[in-house]
């Protein structure tokens, strides 16, 4: 046994205990508290960043086979900033594009940056690395730049029946919290809730994705390097880890995954009462309806499917709705642009991650062998169990019925299902569990206004996939079976901390009608008090009311 599981092994309840007993003093002593404590954290995770970037890129790219990102980004990044582009590339996920001051940032450029033209490279996919490195890091930025003001007590109206009197809303940290993050985007989904925790003001553990171990083995190194280590702790292991820490009494625990270890989570956090946030995901719907561009819809699908991770995102397309005269269009549209991104043999391009384990491998192989969607396929369906590699796979007119339509499919199939009119898909959707998220491609005013209005989703965006995850002024969460709670920008400072009600008031105007004896009149008088309506108020001291 290596020294390393030798150390894993003796992590159980009791040092589990210990050690929320340790973060519990170091919160009881107010250190977390300082706006000095919070600001010198996040930036001590940006330097982290930027001095380690090849070492995090490197372990993504072992743990999910993420390509690398090419070298004009890196010299795009390197240049004196002057711009920041936020784009979404067919082979890259959202990032920053430093622009230096001798590039005419004009509409021209957009399309060599989003690989629209031919003579430059595309930027790598993956990207992802270099996206999550890249998000992580303008969430410190945003978090340092906003703090004083989140920070803030936030002033609240009175009534008559308190005057005089002043009141506030004061955020207050909530104390000793649990963060318990996924393996599909390992670096972001462990550091992104941190950045919350720490701008709270809390003391914090963190429980890297045993399924990423390379990126969890970093984080555990480098995290006790950069950031403060009697407060933010990193907790490796499996389940049997995982179960000692939810033994324990959090503040709150804050969760990334699917929905069944989500129930576990709540199930241990309900015997103490702990609130929780459980970023989980569903069955996001993408419906398309005529008369779009389909060209750019279909470009839009296929970097928010296969590029996110080859499907393996909670916000990922899960299948789409259209009608039966405009089903073959889409699809040829689709297997045109996928050639152009993918190439003839997906399963050898660098810009496709592979599947996470032989576990979701079977399971995939599974959904696409069910005798009835089979036959169904009409693109991709290959498969290298060897290198854990499936193709972009599209499936039409499949069976509700079927068990692809049945689970959340994370991963790279896509099923698409045939409905007589637009309108009817929005009773597809409510059938089921209300999605993470939920995608319209429409120019139609009045069925845009219809799927916001009917459809239930943690959050929506229409003409484009995945769009507002990068709007920081958005709250990101799930609702019903897709999560519970919210993150990003002011929303993750938020979700760790507690808004606590503050009323101040003077020993002037103490008014007799509060104390007994209570005769008719001083009830009247209270009960128009309570009102804050003057007309009112006036009635009853005339004994009118």
């Amino acid at each position: 046994m290596s020294t390393e599981e030798e150390n894993r092994t003796v992590f159980d309840v009791a040092a589990a205990s210990m050690l929320t007993k340790e973060l519990r003093d170091v919160f009881a002593s107010g250190k977390t508290r300082s706006y000095e404590w919070r600001i010198s954290q996040l930036k001590s995770m940006i330097k982290m960043c930027d001095e380690h970037e090849e070492d995090i890129a490197d372990a993504l790219h072992q743990d999910l086979s993420k390509p690398k990102l090419e070298s004009i980004v890196y010299e795009l990044r390197d240049s004196e900033i002057t711009t920041t582009i936020s784009l979404l590339c067919p082979r890259a996920l959202i990032f920053s594009v430093s622009v230096c001051p001798e590039l005419e940032v004009c509409d021209r450029w957009i399309p060599y940056f989003l690989g629209f033209e031919t003579g430059w490279e595309y930027l790598g996919f993956d990207s992802l690395s270099e996206s999550e490195i890249t998000m992580l890091k303008n969430s410190c930025a945003l978090a340092i730049k906003e703090l004083k003001q989140w920070m803030m007590p936030e002033k609240a109206k009175t009534s008559l029946l308190t005057f005089p009197s002043s009141a506030e809303i004061v955020s207050e940290p909530l104390g000793v919290v649990l963060i318990i993050s996924a393996w599909n985007y390992p670096f972001l989904l462990s550091l992104d809730p941190l950045v919350g925790a720490i701008s709270a003001g809390n003391t914090m553990v963190l429980k890297p994705s045993e399924l990423s171990p390379a990126t969890s083995t970093l984080l555990a190194k480098l995290l006790p390097e950069y950031l403060d280590v009697s407060s933010i702790k990193v907790v490796e292991g499996a389940v049997s880890e995982t179960s000692a820490l939810l033994e324990q009494k959090w503040d709150k625990i804050f969760y990334t995954g699917n929905g069944r270890v989500g129930r576990i989570v709540m199930a241990a956090a309900a015997k103490h009462l702990t609130p929780v946030v459980l970023e989980l995901g569903g069955k996001s719907p993408v419906v398309v309806d005529s008369g779009i561009d389909l060209q750019i819809a279909t470009r839009r699908i296929i970097i928010g499917k296969w590029g996110c991770n080859n499907g393996q995102a909670c916000i990922s397309p899960d299948y789409i709705i259209t009608t039966k005269d405009c089903a073959d269009k889409l699809v040829d549209s689709l297997k045109k642009e996928l050639d152009t991104f993918y190439g003839e043999n997906p399963l050898e391009s660098k810009d496709i991650s592979r599947i996470v384990s032989s576990n979701h491998f079977s399971r995939l192989t599974k959904l696409l062998d069910d005798d009835k969607v089979s036959g169904k396929i009409v693109y991709g369906g290959e498969r290298d169990e060897a290198n854990l590699k499936i193709a972009p796979t599209i499936l039409l007119d499949v069976p509700r019925d079927s068990l692809i339509m049945k689970e959340e499919i994370f991963g790279p199939l896509l099923p698409i299902l045939i409905v007589s009119k637009i309108e009817d898909s929005w009773d597809v959707i409510n059938s089921g569990t209300k999605p993470l998220a939920a995608y319209l491609f429409t120019n139609n005013k009045k069925l845009k206004e219809q799927f916001v209005m009917s459809v239930s989703a943690g959050g929506v965006t229409i003409n484009d996939i995945a769009m507002h995850l990068a709007i920081h002024t958005l709250p990101f969460g799930g609702v019903g079976e897709s999560g519970t709670g919210s993150y990003h920008g002011i929303f993750s400072f938020d979700a760790f901390s507690h808004k606590k009600a503050v009323l101040y008031r003077s020993f002037m105007g103490d008014a007799a009608l509060r104390y007994p004896p209570y005769t008719l009149g001083k009830i009247r008088l209270l009960k128009a008090l309570m009102t804050s309506n003057l007309w009112t108020i006036l009635r009853a001291l005339l004994g009118l009311s």
